[in-house]
């Protein structure tokens, strides 16, 4: 198993409700490779995963108008409203 087959990978599918996983997220190459302060609404969710593609999911937020966006499947966990 390498470092992004982790259980959120195996368990996510099309159409789940996602929110980011904020230890996997921050120090990441998809981090470091953003905003320096990343939007509270990605670790708060929900988006909806709308595909994957190899290590990575396209993700689509509810909350406010962004544009999709792609994550290491890794970094995702499923939302729930507890």
């Amino acid at each position: 198993m390498n470092e992004f087959q982790t259980e959120s990978f195996v368990s996510l599918k099309p159409y789940d409700l996602v929110k980011v996983n904020r230890g996997a997220y921050v120090g990441s190459l998809e981090a470091r490779a953003s905003d320096p302060i990343p939007p509270a609404y990605i670790f708060e969710g929900p988006g909806t995963l709308i595909t994957t593609a190899g290590q990575y999911s396209l993700v689509r937020w509810h909350l406010i108008p962004a544009p999709d966006v792609w994550l290491a499947t890794a970094q995702l966990e499923a939302y729930s409203e507890d």
